[in-house]
Protein backbone atom coordinates (compact mmCIF):
# COMPACT_ATOMS: atom_id res chain seq x y z
CA UNK A 1 0.00 0.00 0.00
CA UNK A 2 2.98 2.32 0.37
CA UNK A 3 4.92 1.43 -2.61
CA UNK A 4 1.34 2.46 -4.40
CA UNK A 5 0.77 5.70 -2.67
CA UNK A 6 2.26 9.34 -4.64
CA UNK A 7 5.89 10.82 -3.61
CA UNK A 8 4.14 13.46 -1.97
CA UNK A 9 1.73 11.34 0.45
CA UNK A 10 4.97 9.24 1.58
CA UNK A 11 7.10 12.28 2.10
CA UNK A 12 4.59 13.93 4.69
CA UNK A 13 4.29 10.17 6.42
CA UNK A 14 7.86 9.99 6.54
CA UNK A 15 8.04 13.05 8.43
CA UNK A 16 6.12 12.57 11.00
CA UNK A 17 7.33 9.14 11.85
CA UNK A 18 11.15 10.82 11.61
CA UNK A 19 9.48 13.51 14.07
CA UNK A 20 7.54 10.40 16.67
CA UNK A 21 10.90 8.25 16.42
CA UNK A 22 13.30 10.79 17.39
CA UNK A 23 11.10 11.75 20.08
CA UNK A 24 9.75 8.90 21.20
CA UNK A 25 11.87 5.58 20.38
CA UNK A 26 15.43 4.82 21.96
CA UNK A 27 18.55 6.04 21.44
CA UNK A 28 19.51 3.08 18.67
CA UNK A 29 16.62 3.39 16.87
CA UNK A 30 17.49 6.87 15.72
CA UNK A 31 21.26 5.78 15.24
CA UNK A 32 19.96 2.72 12.97
CA UNK A 33 18.35 5.46 10.91
CA UNK A 34 21.64 7.39 11.13
CA UNK A 35 23.54 4.29 9.53
CA UNK A 36 20.91 4.10 6.70
CA UNK A 37 21.30 8.05 6.03
CA UNK A 38 25.21 7.78 6.04
CA UNK A 39 25.46 5.05 3.38
CA UNK A 40 22.54 6.30 1.40
CA UNK A 41 24.01 9.85 1.65
CA UNK A 42 27.75 8.67 0.69
CA UNK A 43 25.18 6.52 -2.11
CA UNK A 44 23.93 9.92 -3.47
CA UNK A 45 27.23 11.42 -3.68
CA UNK A 46 28.01 8.39 -5.90
CA UNK A 47 25.39 9.18 -8.26
CA UNK A 48 25.31 12.94 -8.39
CA UNK A 49 27.87 13.62 -11.12
CA UNK A 50 26.35 10.10 -12.97
CA UNK A 51 22.89 12.20 -12.53
CA UNK A 52 24.45 14.98 -13.98
CA UNK A 53 26.26 13.01 -16.86
CA UNK A 54 23.39 10.99 -17.68
CA UNK A 55 20.88 14.28 -18.03
CA UNK A 56 23.19 17.06 -18.71
CA UNK A 57 24.89 15.79 -21.93
CA UNK A 58 21.87 14.17 -23.97
CA UNK A 59 19.96 16.92 -22.47
CA UNK A 60 22.07 19.64 -24.76
CA UNK A 61 22.59 17.52 -27.57
CA UNK A 62 18.71 17.36 -27.76
CA UNK A 63 18.87 20.93 -28.36
CA UNK A 64 20.33 21.03 -31.33
CA UNK A 65 22.49 24.07 -33.33
CA UNK A 66 21.17 26.37 -30.24
CA UNK A 67 22.32 24.41 -27.74
CA UNK A 68 24.90 26.93 -26.90
CA UNK A 69 22.97 29.67 -26.99
CA UNK A 70 20.31 28.26 -24.43
CA UNK A 71 22.98 27.22 -22.69
CA UNK A 72 24.06 30.61 -21.94
CA UNK A 73 20.81 31.83 -21.68
CA UNK A 74 20.03 29.18 -18.68
CA UNK A 75 23.28 30.22 -16.80
CA UNK A 76 22.89 33.78 -17.49
CA UNK A 77 19.23 33.24 -15.90
CA UNK A 78 20.48 30.91 -12.69
CA UNK A 79 23.13 33.15 -11.96
CA UNK A 80 20.99 36.58 -12.46
CA UNK A 81 18.57 34.89 -10.35
CA UNK A 82 20.92 34.26 -7.59
CA UNK A 83 22.14 37.88 -7.62
CA UNK A 84 18.40 39.25 -7.45
CA UNK A 85 18.00 37.01 -4.74
CA UNK A 86 20.70 38.67 -2.66
CA UNK A 87 19.78 42.23 -3.01
CA UNK A 88 16.11 40.89 -2.48
CA UNK A 89 17.09 39.46 0.87
CA UNK A 90 20.12 42.70 1.86
CA UNK A 91 16.39 44.86 1.01
CA UNK A 92 14.39 43.24 3.63
CA UNK A 93 17.25 42.52 6.17
CA UNK A 94 18.49 46.38 6.63
CA UNK A 95 15.08 47.50 6.66
CA UNK A 96 12.60 45.47 8.27
CA UNK A 97 15.17 42.80 10.52
CA UNK A 98 16.23 45.91 12.66
CA UNK A 99 12.47 46.98 13.45
CA UNK A 100 11.34 43.56 15.01
CA UNK A 101 14.42 42.05 16.55
CA UNK A 102 16.43 43.24 19.95
CA UNK A 103 19.69 42.95 18.41
CA UNK A 104 20.82 43.85 21.95
CA UNK A 105 20.65 40.96 24.16
CA UNK A 106 23.39 38.61 23.93
CA UNK A 107 21.83 35.75 22.04
CA UNK A 108 24.90 32.51 21.29
CA UNK A 109 24.21 29.08 19.62
CA UNK A 110 26.15 26.33 19.18
CA UNK A 111 26.27 24.33 15.50
CA UNK A 112 23.51 21.91 15.79
CA UNK A 113 25.40 19.25 13.79
CA UNK A 114 27.96 18.79 16.92
CA UNK A 115 24.61 16.94 18.18
CA UNK A 116 23.24 14.92 16.00
CA UNK A 117 24.08 10.80 16.36
CA UNK A 118 26.61 9.52 14.18
CA UNK A 119 26.38 6.61 12.30
CA UNK A 120 26.96 3.13 13.87
CA UNK A 121 29.20 2.85 10.95
CA UNK A 122 29.88 4.07 7.46
CA UNK A 123 30.57 2.28 3.46
CA UNK A 124 33.00 4.64 1.41
CA UNK A 125 31.64 5.35 -2.01
CA UNK A 126 34.08 7.72 -3.77
CA UNK A 127 32.45 9.15 -6.66
CA UNK A 128 34.06 8.60 -9.89
CA UNK A 129 34.40 12.39 -10.63
CA UNK A 130 34.01 15.54 -9.17
CA UNK A 131 30.31 17.71 -9.82
CA UNK A 132 32.18 20.34 -11.86
CA UNK A 133 33.90 17.76 -13.45
CA UNK A 134 31.13 15.97 -14.34
CA UNK A 135 29.12 19.07 -15.84
CA UNK A 136 32.04 20.34 -17.68
CA UNK A 137 32.59 17.15 -19.07
CA UNK A 138 28.90 17.10 -19.81
CA UNK A 139 28.73 20.16 -21.55
CA UNK A 140 31.41 19.33 -23.60
CA UNK A 141 30.03 16.09 -25.09
CA UNK A 142 26.46 17.49 -25.25
CA UNK A 143 27.59 20.52 -27.27
CA UNK A 144 30.00 18.29 -29.26
CA UNK A 145 27.23 15.59 -30.20
CA UNK A 146 25.57 18.63 -31.15
CA UNK A 147 27.95 19.69 -33.78
CA UNK A 148 28.99 16.44 -34.80
CA UNK A 149 25.64 15.18 -35.57
CA UNK A 150 26.76 11.98 -35.18
CA UNK A 151 24.40 9.37 -34.11
CA UNK A 152 26.65 6.69 -32.11
CA UNK A 153 27.87 9.01 -29.25
CA UNK A 154 24.68 10.14 -28.93
CA UNK A 155 22.93 6.87 -28.46
CA UNK A 156 25.86 5.96 -25.99
CA UNK A 157 24.56 8.80 -23.47
CA UNK A 158 20.50 8.38 -24.40
CA UNK A 159 21.23 4.57 -22.95
CA UNK A 160 22.89 5.39 -20.48
CA UNK A 161 20.60 8.11 -19.57
CA UNK A 162 18.26 5.48 -19.52
CA UNK A 163 20.79 3.37 -16.58
CA UNK A 164 20.60 6.28 -14.74
CA UNK A 165 17.12 6.95 -14.60
CA UNK A 166 16.54 3.15 -13.82
CA UNK A 167 18.97 3.53 -10.68
CA UNK A 168 16.59 6.97 -9.83
CA UNK A 169 13.57 5.12 -10.39
CA UNK A 170 14.50 1.72 -8.72
CA UNK A 171 16.49 2.82 -5.75
CA UNK A 172 16.70 6.75 -4.95
CA UNK A 173 12.94 7.74 -5.42
CA UNK A 174 11.87 4.48 -3.43
CA UNK A 175 14.47 5.18 -0.29
CA UNK A 176 13.93 9.11 -0.50
CA UNK A 177 10.90 8.57 2.25
CA UNK A 178 13.25 6.40 4.51
CA UNK A 179 15.97 8.91 4.06
CA UNK A 180 14.16 12.03 4.81
CA UNK A 181 12.74 10.27 8.47
CA UNK A 182 15.82 9.52 8.97
CA UNK A 183 17.18 13.01 8.54
CA UNK A 184 14.02 14.28 11.06
CA UNK A 185 13.96 11.77 13.69
CA UNK A 186 18.10 12.71 14.31
CA UNK A 187 17.16 16.57 14.14
CA UNK A 188 14.41 15.69 16.70
CA UNK A 189 16.62 13.37 18.70
CA UNK A 190 19.19 16.34 18.74
CA UNK A 191 16.70 18.83 19.65
CA UNK A 192 18.91 21.15 18.26
CA UNK A 193 16.50 22.86 15.53
CA UNK A 194 13.83 23.60 17.85
CA UNK A 195 16.33 25.44 20.26
CA UNK A 196 17.69 27.84 18.05
CA UNK A 197 14.57 28.45 16.08
CA UNK A 198 13.24 29.62 19.28
CA UNK A 199 16.00 31.88 19.46
CA UNK A 200 16.23 32.79 16.11
CA UNK A 201 12.66 32.50 15.12
CA UNK A 202 11.97 35.76 13.62
CA UNK A 203 15.17 35.81 11.31
CA UNK A 204 13.60 32.29 10.15
CA UNK A 205 10.09 33.58 9.53
CA UNK A 206 11.72 36.35 7.36
CA UNK A 207 13.80 34.60 5.44
CA UNK A 208 10.56 31.71 4.78
CA UNK A 209 8.57 34.44 3.78
CA UNK A 210 11.27 35.78 1.85
CA UNK A 211 11.53 32.21 -0.08
CA UNK A 212 7.94 31.90 -0.48
CA UNK A 213 7.84 35.54 -1.99
CA UNK A 214 10.54 34.87 -4.54
CA UNK A 215 9.09 31.81 -5.24
CA UNK A 216 5.79 33.78 -6.35
CA UNK A 217 7.25 36.17 -8.32
CA UNK A 218 9.20 33.66 -10.32
CA UNK A 219 6.47 31.59 -10.90
CA UNK A 220 4.45 34.79 -11.95
CA UNK A 221 7.04 35.78 -14.23
CA UNK A 222 7.67 32.60 -15.70
CA UNK A 223 3.89 31.52 -16.05
CA UNK A 224 2.96 34.52 -17.52
CA UNK A 225 5.75 34.55 -20.21
CA UNK A 226 5.38 30.83 -20.61
CA UNK A 227 1.88 31.06 -21.12
CA UNK A 228 1.12 28.07 -18.07
CA UNK A 229 -1.78 28.27 -15.64
CA UNK A 230 0.05 29.87 -12.38
CA UNK A 231 -1.97 28.22 -9.69
CA UNK A 232 -1.96 24.84 -11.51
CA UNK A 233 2.08 25.21 -11.96
CA UNK A 234 2.58 25.98 -8.16
CA UNK A 235 0.44 22.83 -7.21
CA UNK A 236 2.73 21.04 -9.65
CA UNK A 237 5.57 22.31 -7.55
CA UNK A 238 4.92 21.04 -4.09
CA UNK A 239 6.26 17.55 -4.37
CA UNK A 240 9.72 18.87 -5.40
CA UNK A 241 9.44 21.45 -2.83
CA UNK A 242 8.15 18.82 -0.03
CA UNK A 243 11.26 16.46 -1.34
CA UNK A 244 13.69 19.13 -0.49
CA UNK A 245 12.12 20.15 2.09
CA UNK A 246 12.94 16.76 3.80
CA UNK A 247 16.44 15.86 1.80
CA UNK A 248 17.76 19.24 2.04
CA UNK A 249 19.51 18.41 -0.99
CA UNK A 250 19.29 20.09 -4.51
CA UNK A 251 20.89 17.10 -6.43
CA UNK A 252 18.58 14.37 -4.18
CA UNK A 253 15.61 16.45 -5.66
CA UNK A 254 16.34 16.47 -9.60
CA UNK A 255 14.06 13.35 -10.30
CA UNK A 256 11.64 14.72 -8.61
CA UNK A 257 12.04 17.89 -9.82
CA UNK A 258 12.16 16.77 -13.58
CA UNK A 259 8.49 15.01 -12.95
CA UNK A 260 7.07 18.09 -11.81
CA UNK A 261 9.01 19.81 -15.09
CA UNK A 262 6.62 17.33 -17.01
CA UNK A 263 3.41 18.28 -15.56
CA UNK A 264 4.33 21.88 -16.07
CA UNK A 265 3.89 21.00 -19.73
CA UNK A 266 8.22 21.63 -19.90
CA UNK A 267 9.45 19.54 -23.22
CA UNK A 268 11.56 15.77 -22.19
CA UNK A 269 15.09 18.17 -23.70
CA UNK A 270 14.64 20.93 -22.10
CA UNK A 271 13.99 19.47 -18.63
CA UNK A 272 16.21 17.01 -18.54
CA UNK A 273 18.93 19.52 -19.51
CA UNK A 274 17.92 23.23 -17.34
CA UNK A 275 16.74 20.95 -14.07
CA UNK A 276 20.31 18.83 -13.26
CA UNK A 277 21.81 22.30 -14.40
CA UNK A 278 20.49 24.80 -12.23
CA UNK A 279 20.27 22.15 -10.05
CA UNK A 280 23.94 22.96 -9.24
CA UNK A 281 23.89 26.70 -10.35
CA UNK A 282 20.75 28.09 -9.08
CA UNK A 283 20.92 29.12 -5.51
CA UNK A 284 18.80 31.96 -4.92
CA UNK A 285 17.08 30.36 -2.31
CA UNK A 286 20.73 29.62 -0.16
CA UNK A 287 21.72 33.14 -1.37
CA UNK A 288 18.10 34.79 0.40
CA UNK A 289 19.61 32.74 3.58
CA UNK A 290 23.03 32.95 3.76
CA UNK A 291 22.42 37.16 2.84
CA UNK A 292 19.93 37.54 5.66
CA UNK A 293 21.65 35.44 8.36
CA UNK A 294 24.74 37.05 7.70
CA UNK A 295 22.99 40.74 8.25
CA UNK A 296 21.51 39.24 11.33
CA UNK A 297 24.95 38.12 12.95
CA UNK A 298 26.30 41.13 12.00
CA UNK A 299 23.43 43.36 13.46
CA UNK A 300 24.10 41.32 16.53
CA UNK A 301 27.59 42.01 16.87
CA UNK A 302 27.52 45.66 15.90
CA UNK A 303 29.60 45.11 12.82
CA UNK A 304 29.37 47.87 10.17
CA UNK A 305 28.95 46.77 6.32
CA UNK A 306 28.06 49.24 3.25
CA UNK A 307 25.98 48.11 0.17
CA UNK A 308 29.12 48.23 -1.73
CA UNK A 309 30.76 45.06 0.54
CA UNK A 310 27.60 43.70 0.66
CA UNK A 311 27.37 44.01 -3.13
CA UNK A 312 30.28 42.45 -3.52
CA UNK A 313 29.54 39.71 -1.19
CA UNK A 314 26.66 38.46 -3.03
CA UNK A 315 28.16 38.76 -6.46
CA UNK A 316 30.64 36.46 -4.97
CA UNK A 317 28.56 33.93 -2.94
CA UNK A 318 26.52 33.03 -6.31
CA UNK A 319 29.65 31.92 -7.80
CA UNK A 320 31.82 30.28 -4.61
CA UNK A 321 28.59 28.02 -3.59
CA UNK A 322 28.58 26.18 -7.36
CA UNK A 323 31.42 24.34 -5.51
CA UNK A 324 29.53 22.71 -3.66
CA UNK A 325 25.43 21.88 -4.59
CA UNK A 326 23.53 19.30 -3.72
CA UNK A 327 24.83 18.61 0.07
CA UNK A 328 22.91 19.55 2.91
CA UNK A 329 24.84 22.56 4.48
CA UNK A 330 27.75 22.32 1.60
CA UNK A 331 26.07 25.92 0.46
CA UNK A 332 27.38 27.85 3.92
CA UNK A 333 30.25 25.75 4.31
CA UNK A 334 31.53 26.83 0.64
CA UNK A 335 30.93 30.42 1.31
CA UNK A 336 32.63 30.76 4.70
CA UNK A 337 35.76 32.11 2.51
CA UNK A 338 33.64 34.85 1.18
CA UNK A 339 32.50 35.59 4.50
CA UNK A 340 35.67 35.76 6.43
CA UNK A 341 36.96 37.15 3.12
CA UNK A 342 34.16 40.24 2.52
CA UNK A 343 32.51 40.66 5.73
CA UNK A 344 35.52 39.39 8.13
CA UNK A 345 33.66 36.88 10.17
CA UNK A 346 35.36 36.12 13.13
CA UNK A 347 35.72 31.90 14.12
CA UNK A 348 32.95 32.98 16.50
CA UNK A 349 30.80 34.53 13.82
CA UNK A 350 31.32 31.73 11.25
CA UNK A 351 30.23 29.05 14.15
CA UNK A 352 26.95 31.01 14.56
CA UNK A 353 26.93 31.14 10.78
CA UNK A 354 26.99 27.42 10.88
CA UNK A 355 24.41 26.94 13.16
CA UNK A 356 21.95 29.39 11.64
CA UNK A 357 22.24 28.59 8.44
CA UNK A 358 22.27 24.01 8.97
CA UNK A 359 18.70 24.86 11.15
CA UNK A 360 16.88 26.15 8.23
CA UNK A 361 18.73 24.36 5.17
CA UNK A 362 16.05 22.76 4.15
CA UNK A 363 13.83 25.65 3.44
CA UNK A 364 16.35 27.30 1.16
CA UNK A 365 16.97 24.53 -0.91
CA UNK A 366 13.37 23.84 -1.55
CA UNK A 367 13.32 27.52 -2.58
CA UNK A 368 16.60 26.66 -4.52
CA UNK A 369 14.38 23.88 -6.89
CA UNK A 370 11.41 25.72 -7.04
CA UNK A 371 13.19 28.68 -9.01
CA UNK A 372 14.83 26.00 -10.89
CA UNK A 373 11.54 25.10 -12.99
CA UNK A 374 10.42 28.28 -13.45
CA UNK A 375 13.50 28.95 -15.20
CA UNK A 376 12.68 25.78 -16.77
CA UNK A 377 9.54 27.09 -17.98
CA UNK A 378 11.15 30.47 -19.64
CA UNK A 379 14.03 28.52 -21.45
CA UNK A 380 11.38 25.91 -22.79
CA UNK A 381 9.52 29.36 -23.67
CA UNK A 382 12.61 30.67 -25.58
CA UNK A 383 13.49 27.17 -26.89
CA UNK A 384 10.27 27.06 -28.88
CA UNK A 385 10.30 30.68 -29.80
CA UNK A 386 13.92 29.89 -31.54
CA UNK A 387 12.46 27.09 -33.64
CA UNK A 388 15.69 25.12 -32.84
CA UNK A 389 14.49 22.20 -33.14
CA UNK A 390 13.97 20.17 -30.37
CA UNK A 391 12.71 17.07 -29.66
CA UNK A 392 9.44 17.94 -28.30
CA UNK A 393 6.80 15.65 -26.53
CA UNK A 394 3.04 16.78 -26.21
CA UNK A 395 2.65 17.56 -22.91
CA UNK A 396 0.38 19.84 -21.45
CA UNK A 397 -0.71 20.55 -17.65
CA UNK A 398 -1.98 18.49 -16.01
Amino acid sequence: MFKRMGLLPRLIIAIICGILIGKYFPQWCVGLLATFNGIFGNFLGFVIPLIILGFVAPGIADLGKGAGKLLGMTVVFAYGSTILAGLFAFFVGTNIMPKIINFASDIMATNPEEHLLPPYFTIDMPPLMGVMTAILLAFILGIGISALKEKTLYNVTVEFQKIVNMVIVNVVIPLLPFHVAGIFANMTHAGEVGRIMSVFGKVFLLVIASHLILIIVYFAIACTYGGKNFFQCLKNQIPGYVTALGTQSSAATIPVNVQCAERNGVSKAVRDFVIPLCATIHLAGSTITITMCSLAVMMLHGTQFTFASMVGFIAMLGITMVAAPGVPGGAVMAALGVLESILGFSEAQLGLMIALYIAQDSFGTACNVSGDNAIAIVVDKIASKMKMGVRREESNVR
